[in-house]
């Protein structure tokens, strides 16, 4: 096991991070998001597709209801598990036991929504995944800011979304393969295993219990609540990023009935996964490469806003270039903006926060702004496909949306 310097679990970082902590890390990361986007590019529309008829109701629109259900369990859970692992004395550190217990109770739900049979079990069971999964996530998050400086934190960031991006191709890859219950047993085990090199091989830091405050329920809860007036660089930071990833939840979520019902692409499953594959990929070739530059340059707010810019224009292919080659180039430019956007805005975001400790709790409530999409995304998308002018319209609202959050990303005062 690699240590650090001893010091407190609150202090600011300031030792820089070994490349195999930011490797361990990144591979916990990317296990958690095979956890959650092999069902959510893949196996929660071939589930709905199944369950649907016999319920008497549209795919999409159990889709809807089941993806829209886990996105408001993980909008609580996310911020409730970090400000649990911010007062956390375990002799393992703060975070680490919500790594492990997260992590693996996520693989358990997973086979366990394997075997749905309808689709009220169907919800419990992606319910309790998100619920899970986003206890490690919490921790995983708050790592960065726990152990990683201000100066370093595009780089890590870059590695942490390089690690998403594989995660969601490793998702996809593994949900592809051999069936509905195939799928989720393997991204199980790869959700439960990817996590191990990180928790046993390096040192979290501890919170002694002479740190942690007494708990008093009533500061606890008020504590989740972060005025924008006293806090308006947070406010706006958090605005944009909601934003953004509303408008590429809004492009991922019917991906699959796109290709089959509008592009009439014969093999949509394998067209999901070609299309993850080129984000990926380029993706990968701008997401550590953006967050490493926008360290060299200490700005942040000029990459945030050009990545929205160019996402939104991706989104914008897909309402009027509705063919399998804009398909191509659409998933291409959406993967540049995105690597940008997610390594440079996740060291912003950590450069707002108002306490050092409650890091877990703060950007619990920061990850809200990737949840919340998920939720509000289906209640736009479905009536819209269903009855409000199809594909077509979509595209173009994700793309409105998500440039509206890049030019907000200006309003932010603290950072360049």
């Amino acid at each position: 096991m690699t240590t650090l310097p001893a010091r407190s679990a609150r202090a600011e970082p300031t030792a820089e991070v070994s490349r195999g902590w930011t490797a361990s890390l990144s591979l916990a990361n990317g296990a958690i998001w095979v956890g959650w986007f092999g069902p959510l590019q893949v196996l929660l529309a071939l589930q709905a597709a199944g369950l649907a008829p016999g319920a008497g109701m549209a795919e999409e629109s159990l889709l809807a209801w089941v993806t829209g259900a886990g996105a408001v369990v993980s909008m609580v859970a996310n911020p409730v598990f970090g400000a649990l692992s911010d007062r956390t004395t375990s002799r393992f550190g703060r975070r680490t036991p919500w790594i492990v217990g997260g992590s693996l109770t996520g693989a358990a739900a997973l086979v366990l929504l394997a075997l749905a049979p309808d689709p009220v079990t169907m919800t419990l069971g992606w319910c309790l995944v998100q619920l899970a999964l986003n206890a490690a996530f919490a921790a995983v998050t708050a790592s960065v800011p726990d152990q990683v400086p201000h100066r370093a934190r595009g780089r890590v960031g870059g590695w942490l979304g390089a690690a998403q991006m594989l995660g969601v191709v490793a998702g996809t890859g593994l949900a592809s393969l051999g069936g509905v219950l195939a799928g989720y047993v393997a991204c199980a085990v790869f959700c439960a295993v990817g996590v191990l090199p990180f928790v046993v091989r390096h040192k979290d830091p501890a919170l002694s219990p002479a740190e942690r405050e007494p708990l008093r329920w009533r500061g606890f809860l008020a504590g989740f609540w972060l005025s924008p007036r006293r806090h308006p660089d947070l406010g706006w930071a958090w605005l944009t990023r909601f934003l953004i990833n509303l408008g590429n939840s809004v492009v991922l979520l019917y991906l699959l009935y796109y290709l089959r019902d509008r592009v009439r692409y014969a093999d949509p499953e394998t067209g999901v996964l070609v299309l993850t594959a080129v984000n990926g990929v380029t993706l990968l070739a701008t997401v550590v490469v953006g967050g490493a530059w926008s360290d060299r340059v200490g700005r942040r707010k000029p990459f945030v806003l050009g990545a929205g810019v160019l996402m939104a224009g991706a989104s914008g292919l897909l309402a009027v270039w509705q063919t399998w080659p804009g398909a191509l180039v659409a998933a291409a430019l959406l993967g540049i903006g995105f690597g940008v956007f997610t390594s440079v805005d996740f060291a912003l975001m950590t450069q707002v926060l108002p306490s050092a400790a409650a890091r877990g709790k703060d950007l619990g409530l920061v990850n809200i702004a990737n949840s919340l999409p998920q939720a509000v995304a289906p209640a736009l998308a479905a009536p819209v496909v269903l009855h409000l002018g199809g594909y077509r319209v979509l595209y173009g609202l994700a793309a409105a949306t998500g440039l509206l959050g890049a030019l907000l990303v200006h309003r932010v005062k603290a950072v360049p």
